[in-house]
């Protein structure tokens, strides 16, 4: 072949870059870009290994690959371009190849069918017939002549990096230089240049085509995509870029519409037709949305499409491109996301203080529903809320307050599986009712409920807590948001806190109103349940309970101390071994006809129940299977609520007397008075040495035998006088002036 013959073999810049785009794998790019951009030949590729590539300059990174001998051919030093090397430790990485294995694990032959399979691709993929006798010396000489001609490279460097073995093999890369090359080259003897200055005389580096700047960025990651669409939007050239986001091969794609990569929505609407009609009309268009992979899945993209127009201005296609912007959108939503929790919990702690302040507030039962109802609507978490106390005679609910919905309109919104069901939570957060031995309020959480609320249409969520005191529950609170994901863990945590925070509030002020009440109702109620251990241990074993005192230890344990007659001890301690309400007992007294005994009761009982309403017990009897408890509440207590809370527990309870009764007031000097009567002289004189004296005080400041020497009298003596005053005046002050009040003890 002549010189002249050769140069013109030579591939083109748009040739090389048709046999990369119909490369339809990594392995076959990267066989094709080694033999064309570094110099490679398939023998010395199937004995490539990653250990073979070394890093010779750190900043910026520039690599040599080492090549091995192969036969007689002796081995050589060869160039890699930066991102050569990239994607070949890629490839290493991800076929997981240790640094001596080798990379592409097949023969020479191999390989030289692969180039001509990727060139035969071409010819049919381009139309053009003469890529499809490209083999892997025609990519040789593609890198001879790029080498010497487009980046003037020294002629010794090309040869030895290329592993020619003389100069003639390289000569017909060299044009006949014009008149004009030879004066330009000469030039530079008659005018020095800096070692920075080309041929002109200017400063410049290594000359980069906006093909391979191109090349590099897509080259860079899996999110961009460069396509070429002819004039009807269907895809015209498809190249690595392409594969990497949209996973299709080119004989897959090139042919198809753009609609495509569109999802069927949009397809439906025209949105690929229009966008394409808009980029012509605009000379350019950008836009954003969702787009398809080959497998289904969606991404979100930008798009740019810019029209493509001949020498004569006559439209004849488009460039598009495509970013992949799929992880700003998840970060973008993940902020979002994070902001609407901050929203939530911010509006739940505005609403919650609110509440607080509206319960500090409120002076009876139901001002604290009011304002509980009004405070949580009026925030921003909630759209409406209500309260609802429970009749357990006829078992139906009554609505008592409601703030941000009319009163009528909450029956059409209550989802029917709510109605006469305990509030419990369970694991699935679906309505059905649980039971549970915890005292801690529990959350029902509805989902998706929508209502028509007389013209206006509710969709959104509901939650409802119990409000709840001890084991006393006195309704429950029920709230409404249309906000997404609303009631999760920590909201449900904190509707919990406020159903005992509104158990407490309502407690308190039924307490209160107690104690400051001038007139009080006596209460007379008798219970029959068999829940009730005293009950069902007096009918048992037909006995008899009187309640001496009864002191609270915590919010749902209580300590009894009883009169027992008609049964022996031993045979009641029998029978609260076996009773889970039952912390402990034990014997105090013996009496001629009786003993007193004492009880520690966990949990439920008719006494604490009443107490949780508000109501003081005064006296209690357990005889033969009937309960009997007198008590007082405050004058407007509401009756009706505190005997349905006690059936709620206790259903065998009725209410058997009430009488109004002024309340008796004892003034400071009455109560001292009263003592004085009730101590002896002996016991009072001994009381005020011992505690003038400083016997009291810690550390005492005098004994009992000084405060004995002193009132000339032994210290047994004093000790006596002391027990018995103590005692006195100690009776005198947990027990009620009335005959057989609660904690009257027996001399």
């Amino acid at each position: 072949m002549s010189l002249e013959a050769a140069a013109d073999a030579v591939l083109s810049r748009r040739q090389y870059e048709s046999l990369l785009d119909a490369a339809e794998t990594y392995r076959e790019a990267l066989v094709v870009r080694l033999c064309g951009e570094v110099g490679l030949r398939p023998a010395e590729l199937a004995e490539l290994t990653i250990g073979d590539v070394e890093q010779v300059r750190m900043d910026p990174p520039r690599y040599l690959v080492r090549v091995p001998s192969i036969g007689e051919r002796e081995g050589r030093t060869s160039y890699l371009p930066t991102t050569v090397e990239r994607e070949l430790r890629r490839y290493a990485r991800s076929n997981d190849l240790a640094a001596e294995d080798r990379i592409f694990s097949v023969t020479p032959r191999r390989l030289q069918m692969l180039v001509a399979d990727v060139a035969k691709r071409a010819a049919d993929l381009f139309d053009t017939p003469s890529l499809a006798d490209v083999s892997s010396g025609d990519l040789r000489h593609y890198f001879a002549h790029r080498s010497l001609v487009d980046h003037d490279v020294n002629p010794r460097i090309v040869k030895s990096a290329g592993g020619w073995q003389s100069f003639e093999a390289l000569e017909p890369y060299f044009p006949q230089p014009s008149d004009v090359e030879i004066v330009d080259a000469f030039d530079t003897v008659e005018r020095p240049s800096g070692p920075d200055r080309n041929r002109s005389g200017s400063r410049s580096g290594p000359m980069v085509s906006d093909d391979s700047v191109i090349r590099l960025l897509l080259a860079a990651s899996d999110r961009y995509a460069l396509i070429r669409l002819d004039e009807d939007g269907y895809v015209e050239r498809w190249n690595r870029s392409g594969a990497s986001l949209f996973g299709y091969r080119a004989g897959e794609i090139v042919g198809t519409h753009v609609s495509t990569f569109y999802p069927d929505e949009a397809v439906e609407d025209g949105a690929p037709e229009r966008t394409l009609a808009t980029a012509v009309e605009e000379s350019g268009y950008e836009t954003e949305g969702w787009r398809v992979h080959k497998d289904g899945s969606r991404f979100r993209a930008t798009e740019v499409i810019s029209p493509l127009r001949n020498d004569r201005g006559r439209h004849r296609g488009y460039a598009v491109f495509v970013r992949d912007v799929s992880t700003h959108y998840e970060a973008l939503e993940a902020i979002e996301a994070e902001r609407d929790a901050l929203e939530r919990q911010i509006a739940i702690g505005r609403g919650q203080r609110a509440l607080t302040r509206a319960l500090l507030g409120s002076t009876d039962h139901g001002e604290v529903e009011t304002r509980t109802c009004e405070a949580l609507a009026s925030s921003e978490a909630y759209e409406f809320a209500w309260i609802d106390r429970t009749t357990f005679t006829d078992r139906h609910s009554e609505w008592r307050a409601a703030a941000g919905i009319g009163p009528g309109a909450v029956d059409r919104l209550v989802p029917d599986e709510w109605v006469d069901a305990p509030t419990t939570e369970v694991d699935d957060g679906s309505l059905d009712a649980a039971p549970t031995d915890d005292a801690t309020p529990m959350v029902n959480v509805a989902t998706e409920v929508s209502s028509d609320l007389g013209g206006d249409r509710f969709d959104g969520t509901l939650a409802r807590v119990s409000l709840s005191y001890g084991d006393t529950v006195y309704g429950s609170l029920s709230v409404a948001t249309t906000r997404p994901n609303a009631f999760d863990g920590e909201e449900r945590q904190w509707l919990e806190t406020i159903g005992r925070q509104v158990g407490y509030a309502i407690t308190a002020v039924r307490r209160r109103n107690l104690l400051l009440s001038d007139r009080v109702v006596e209460l007379e109620i008798a219970c029959r349940d068999e829940e009730s251990f005293f009950v069902a241990a007096s009918q048992e074993l037909e006995c008899r309970f009187e309640l001496d005192s009864l002191v609270p230890v915590s919010e749902s344990t209580q300590l009894y101390y009883l009169r027992l007659e008609g049964a022996p001890p031993a045979d009641v301690f029998d029978r609260a071994e076996a009773d889970p309400g039952i912390a402990d007992y034990r014997l105090i007294e013996t009496y001629e006809d009786g003993w007193r005994v004492e009880f520690v009761v966990e949990g439920s009982s008719p006494t604490l129940t009443l107490t949780e309403y508000g109501v003081t017990v005064v006296d209690a009897v357990f005889d033969t299977g009937t309960a009997t408890v007198t008590g007082e509440c405050a004058a407007d207590a509401d009756l009706r609520t505190i005997l349905n809370g006690l059936r709620a527990a206790f259903p065998a309870s009725e209410l058997i007397g009430k009488r109004e009764a002024e309340r008796t007031v004892q003034t400071a000097r009455e109560f001292r008075e009263g003592l004085e009567d009730r101590l002896t002289d002996r016991q009072e004189a001994a009381l005020r040495a011992a505690y003038f004296g400083g016997y009291y005080d810690w550390p005492r400041e005098s004994t009992a035998e000084e405060v004995a020497d002193a009132m000339g009298i032994s210290s047994p003596t004093l000790h006596n006088h002391l027990r018995k005053g103590q005692h006195e005046l100690l009776r005198t002050f947990f027990d009620d002036p009335a005959e057989g009040a609660v904690g009257e003890s027996t001399r």
